[in-house]
């Protein structure tokens, strides 16, 4: 009588030791199996009673960051209906995760080593034990220079330090790879790239890019390096693209044409990290079922709000891609 109850416990064991044996063969963006899919789903169709944290960033007429705002000053709608802000904190004191990723490809070669230097720059003014930061080099491919996420600014100098040329652009796979990396990390999520963005080989699409960041909730923030020679042309296209990914992700996009300008664009960077604001709510319950919802910030009664930039990520979806 033991025996049929034996064998049905062997299959179990065998049948787990399976699933947990299995294993990514790349890096290169895979798209999930049916049963993930409808894992994802299951877990994103719950949204309606779970937490939404909207990060928000304001500045003031001339760009710069304003703090000591309190959670009288915002109002929050979710397509069009009033939310209750149950949760506002300033940021400052939250934990970072920060995708660092730089263009290797040959367009960029002349200026890939004042890329590099700057990046050290910015890692060691931003960065606080609590935080983390990955470094990603994207040619024809996308590769974790670090790897892993770490505080560890030697380690960090060294990955930079390493990363070389490539021939071709895989930009929107870098972005959907960085994406993906972070979804599962806690506090803060952002993703800031170096770019002429220009994108030749991505396996992904700018659609399936743009959705990876925003599932992930990653503010993404774009600095586009105008070509010092005239030859190697401008990604108008591209630019327009990174210019949209960073707004509906609430960052922002920075034009740089010299060392002076890249500094300049990673140290506003730096002081909207430190002053951003943290508002959550219980979406209200609604009466139709709508893949992604729109969010809507405003501040008002404080001194000269009426002239203040509210930026924050455009929406969220209720059911997960499934890319």
């Amino acid at each position: 009588m033991r025996k049929p109850a034996t064998r049905l416990l062997l299959a179990i064991l065998v049948s787990a030791c399976g699933v947990w044996a299995q294993a990514p063969d790349s890096q290169k963006p895979q798209k999930p199996s049916s049963s993930e899919r409808q894992s994802d789903t299951a877990t994103t169709l719950k949204v309606d009673v779970n937490l939404v944290n909207v990060f928000v960033t304001v500045t003031d007429p001339h760009g710069a960051p304003v703090g000591r705002l309190t959670r009288e000053n915002f109002v929050l709608k979710e397509d069009d209906r009033d939310q209750t802000i149950k949760v506002f904190d300033k940021e400052s004191a939250v934990p970072l995760s920060i995708a660092l990723a730089i263009d290797t490809s040959l367009s960029t070669r002349h200026d890939l080593p004042l890329e590099q230097a700057s990046a050290k720059r910015f890692a060691h003014e931003i960065l606080r034990p609590v935080d983390s930061l990955s470094v990603y080099a994207f040619s024809e491919t996308v590769h974790e220079a670090t790897p892993g996420y770490t505080a560890d600014l030697k380690r960090i100098d060294e990955s930079i330090d390493h990363i070389r040329v490539g021939a071709a652009t895989a930009l929107y796979d870098a972005i959907y790879l960085a994406s993906r990396a972070l979804d599962h990390r806690k506090g803060r999520k952002v993703i800031v790239l170096i770019t002429d963005g220009g994108d030749t080989v991505s396996r992904v699409d700018y659609k399936e890019a743009v959705r990876a960041a925003e599932e992930a909730e990653a503010i993404v923030y774009s600095i586009i390096v105008v070509p010092i020679e005239s030859s190697a042309g401008r990604e108008i296209g591209g630019e327009h693209a990174l210019i949209q990914l960073s707004e509906d992700t609430g960052g922002r996009y920075y034009y740089a044409t010299s060392i002076t300008q890249l500094d300049d664009a990673f140290h506003k960077i730096s002081d909207e990290l430190r002053t951003q604001y943290l508002l959550a709510y219980y979406p209200s319950q609604h009466s139709s079922f709508s893949e992604f919802r729109r969010i809507e910030v405003k501040v008002v009664g404080a001194p000269d709000s009426a002239g203040y930039r509210v930026r924050h990520r455009a929406g969220y979806y209720t059911v997960k891609s499934d890319f």
